[in-house]
């Protein structure tokens, strides 16, 4: 997964970029700063233990989230590139077990409207398109 994230030439990586930011924004994890040792860092707290490893997951591939701020942007560390990125949080709709999916709305940096939605996949696969 390294190998297509560090190569913007191959087929997949822009895909599996997105794939990660979609992973990376769509959650209601808190981040909270801990001190061990003389050492800060991130320590994640989740609601459910899925949407921690997932957000633990996508700091493992260099897409490290770490706060939503005053303004309701999220703030993003993208380690492998070293910068942050914002996205200003529209709504969010959470996860239930009536919908078994949560979804976020996002503007980007550069001003596009980002919905992003994940959940069971009995539920997502019956909404794509078939192709």
């Amino acid at each position: 997964m390294f190998q297509v994230l560090d190569d913007p030439s191959h087929q997949d990586h822009a895909s599996l970029k997105r794939f990660i930011e979609c992973l990376g924004i769509c959650h209601t994890v808190i981040s909270d700063d801990k001190t061990e040792k003389g050492q800060t860092f991130k320590v994640y707290n989740a609601s459910s233990p899925d949407e921690l490893a997932l957000a633990n997951g996508m700091r493992h591939f260099g897409f490290a989230f770490r706060d939503r701020d005053i303004d309701d942007n999220i703030l993003i560390d993208l380690t492998r590139e070293g910068k942050e990125v914002k996205y200003k949080l529209l709504h969010v709709i959470e996860f239930n077990s009536d919908r078994k999916r949560m979804s976020v709305i996002v503007r980007t940096e550069d001003n596009r409207i980002l919905i992003v939605c994940k959940g069971a996949d009995s539920i997502i696969s019956a909404r794509l398109a078939p192709n």
